[in-house]
């Protein structure tokens, strides 16, 4: 496959300014019924970097948080940040208080945009960060007049989903482009090398760090994915449903770059997990990609709405975030007639490193390398591996970040001076260039596509007075794929589970909470102290055998 041309962008705002004037009159996203033209999709989010300009002390480099589900206002706010220079830190709106201070005191954010929804646990958090301007949006605020109180007042008084909080020198997100729509806007001119996105990610290990994805990454990583997504997507009139938040680095790159170059229409899905609307949402539109993951393609594929539903249009599947297991794959084929195309990639990579060709999947592998990407394996001294063995998965190219924001010694550990980025990940890579994932990064927990690193819930568990001791580890669960179990020494006999879930629930996101809770005498250690995770999730496993 050919090299990407790296010299055809300056950075993202050239490809977004290019693709609202080429496709200015075409869907670019759509949600909850109402639909935005990139032609709006260019106002909307021009009037937003006027505001940050005209109406805050922000100045390009500046650092803003986005904590907004799919919804519409996630590309004008992301756009406008981008247009008025500053750098974007997608935040998960589920993050717990303890989370989001973290990530903002790291992040050194100084605005933040948040859904109402949320906002309550930005009142909780904002005298122990940096953050001096809130702008907060409803839920309906993309919507007519009618439609936009009636949702707003429904979600607020008759689901009652917005907490009350007191922000009293918040601006509402309408506002904030209403005041803009009257102020001047000055074009920022980024350049490639500039950083455009802070991505947060555990890395390999340990506490939440900030990937730097500058704009070179983006636009290569977007260029890469187009070159094989292409093979099935045309450009403009393709609609591709977009379930996964985002804010995660997945459907932030396919949805918010690739498909906004290619002027194709994403159908943005709030909360996928309420599986009865998504599928009406579906039974509303002729769709012709999906962008999903194992868990989900599971869960529709159990569902007689789903099954009943139209797919003679359906040309892209795509897989990432997790692996695709070969029932789920073979499954969702019987059901739509679309093969799954499985990728892979990370965070530090923006993250798309490796895709199986549409045309030419190859059912349990990752794929091949996305253009001007080279991968390697190596053995634990760094050597390189021949063909067919088994090694830690390396890549390089144009897409692999600059590295850990403000954190030079991990930086270091993971990526090599000449370019080359240790995953941790254990693979094959074949003579016919496709590549196997044969071991999982020895500690980390995948929960229906998000990361969970046992060290932060660990230190979670560890906190409660009553706690000697704790291990976290991964085991197979059939809706998520693993789930978080952990083993805990307790001084207090009378501790029990429901009090170690309460615990990490006040503290961690839901899907880091605990399924499973195990109290032991003591855990298994090697001679110099270390708790042994690997000979835990050994006994898990054996436990599965016997049963």
């Amino acid at each position: 496959m050919t090299d990407i041309d790296l010299g055809r962008f300056e950075s993202i705002l050239q490809v977004f300014d290019e693709s609202c004037q080429r496709f200015a009159d075409c869907p670019a996203f759509t949600c909850m019924g109402k639909t935005i033209t990139y032609g709006k999709l260019e106002e909307k989010s021009r009037h937003f970097a006027a505001y940050l300009q005209n109406h805050t002390d922000l100045k390009p480099g500046d650092r803003i948080a986005i904590q907004l589900p799919n919804t519409l206002m996630f590309p004008i706010a992301v756009f406008g940040a981008l247009r008025a220079g500053l750098v974007v830190v997608n935040t998960n709106p589920l993050y717990s208080e303890r989370e989001m201070e973290h990530q903002f005191n790291d992040s050194g954010a100084r605005a933040i945009v948040v859904l109402a929804n949320m906002a309550h646990n930005v009142e909780k958090v904002l005298t122990h960060t940096h953050l001096k301007h809130v702008i907060v949006t409803e839920l309906g605020d993309m919507h007519p007049f009618v439609k936009r109180h009636l949702i707003n007042k429904v979600v607020k008084h008759v689901k009652k989903m917005v907490p009350a909080y007191h922000l009293p020198h918040a601006v509402s997100f309408r506002k904030a482009l209403h005041l803009g729509r009257k102020g001047h806007w000055v074009p920022n001119k980024p350049t490639l090398d500039d950083l455009a996105v802070l991505q947060y990610t555990g890395g390999t290990t340990g506490v939440a760090k900030g990937a730097m994805l500058t704009h070179r990454n983006l636009v290569a990583n977007m260029l890469q994915a187009r070159a094989v997504i292409k093979q099935a997507l045309s450009e403009g009139g393709e609609t591709v449903v977009a379930p996964l938040p985002m804010y995660h680095i997945y459907t932030f790159t396919v949805n918010c770059m690739v498909m906004m170059e290619l002027g194709n229409h994403s159908l943005l899905i709030t909360n996928p997990r309420d599986l009865p609307a998504f599928v009406k949402e579906l039974q509303k539109n002729e769709f012709t990609g999906f962008v999903g993951l194992n868990t989900l393609f599971v869960a529709l594929c159990n569902r007689d709405d789903f099954k009943a539903l139209d797919f003679s249009k359906l040309k892209l599947t795509i897989s990432g975030g997790m692996s695709l297991t070969t029932s789920a794959a073979e499954r969702w084929k019987e059901v739509t007639g679309c093969a799954i195309a499985e990728g892979y990639g990370l965070t530090e990579t923006s993250p798309v490193a490796t895709f199986n060709p549409p045309n030419a999947i190859q059912l349990g592998s990752i794929g091949k390398a996305v253009p001007s990407t080279e991968l390697k394996v190596i053995d634990e001294e760094g050597n390189s591996l021949p063909i067919g063995e088994a090694g830690e998965l390396c890549i390089r190219g144009p897409q692999v970040m600059k590295g850990y924001w403000q954190r030079p010694e991990e930086t270091a550990k993971c990526l090599s001076a000449d370019g080359w980025f240790r995953t941790g990940d254990v693979a094959v890579i074949q003579e016919d260039g496709y590549a196997r994932i044969v071991d999982r990064k020895k500690d980390m927990i995948n929960v229906s596509g998000f990361n969970v690193y046992p060290n932060e819930v660990e230190d979670v568990i560890a906190s409660h007075p009553d706690v000697l001791e704790v291990a976290a580890v991964g085991v197979p669960d059939e809706k998520s794929g693993e789930a978080v179990k952990v083993f805990v020494v307790s001084r207090n006999p009378d501790m029990d589970v429901k009090e170690i879930r309460d615990w990490c629930k006040e503290r961690l996101t839901g899907y880091k909470v605990p399924r499973l809770v195990e109290f032991r005498d003591e855990l298994p250690k090697t001679n110099v102290g270390k708790v042994l995770r690997r000979q835990l999730r050994d006994e898990v496993k054996d436990e599965g055998k016997a049963a």
